[in-house]
């Protein structure tokens, strides 16, 4: 399997966040679109969040192998020749905090796929979660023929799923989730998934990106 499609549409995008913090509010996290350069970055926080989220589902042979370089990899190559995606990053003092990918028209039915939206462990319970989906959506609507958006979530991940409903999600079907590069024997039994979908992705754009937006269809 080409390393560039390295494990899409096999698992989901899986936060760690909620849209509500306790404590002190942390500074506002800086946003810009991804380069080839941030690469390892991307990888080494995408494998940090495997392995917090999907032991149960993948393997753990899987998961504490060297998935960084494999991802790496694999995000080189996506960033080098981004066409049709969408890639931003939220940055902080600390480094990378965030990203969401995003592949537009996907689907005929279900319009753009997230297909991949990761928070660090020190911004959870910050709402980055949502700001990264708000920017997903709004790349959505400048960019895709469509308007609908939709991602994949494991069916064991409930937290994430109340995340997904609580911003107007709707679940819409289970599946099988696929092995990752084709290999049986990295996931564990038959993990399944959610289908998580929004017709309008014009509802999770931040409100000043709301109005006055065009139509994109």
């Amino acid at each position: 399997m080409n390393k560039s499609n390295f494990g899409r549409r096999n698992a989901a995008a899986q936060p760690s966040v909620s849209s509500h913090f306790t404590g002190s509010p942390p500074a506002p996290a800086r946003f810009r679109p991804a380069g080839s350069g941030d690469a390892d970055a991307i990888a080494r926080l995408q494998v940090a969040n495997w392995r917090r989220h999907y032991r149960g589902a993948f393997s753990d042979t899987f998961l504490d192998g060297d998935l960084v370089a494999e991802w790496r990899t694999a995000w080189s190559s996506r960033l080098s020749s981004p066409g049709g995606t969408s890639t931003v990053l939220a940055e902080d003092d600390a480094g990378l905090a965030g990203l969401v990918h995003v592949v537009f028209d996907e689907d005929g039915r279900w319009g753009s796929l997230i297909d991949g939206l990761h928070v660090s462990l020190r911004r959870r319970r910050t709402g980055l979660g949502t700001e990264l989906l708000s920017r997903a959506a709004e790349a959505v609507a400048e960019r895709a023929r469509g308007v609908a958006l939709y991602l994949w979530v494991l069916e064991q991940n409930t937290a994430a799923q109340e995340f997904y409903l609580a911003l107007g999600g709707i679940c819409t079907e289970r599946a099988v989730v696929a092995a990752p590069g084709g290999v049986s024997s990295r996931l564990t039994g038959s993990p399944t998934k959610l289908r998580f979908a929004w017709p309008d992705a014009k509802v999770l754009a931040r409100p000043e990106a709301r109005q006055g937006q065009p139509n994109p269809a």
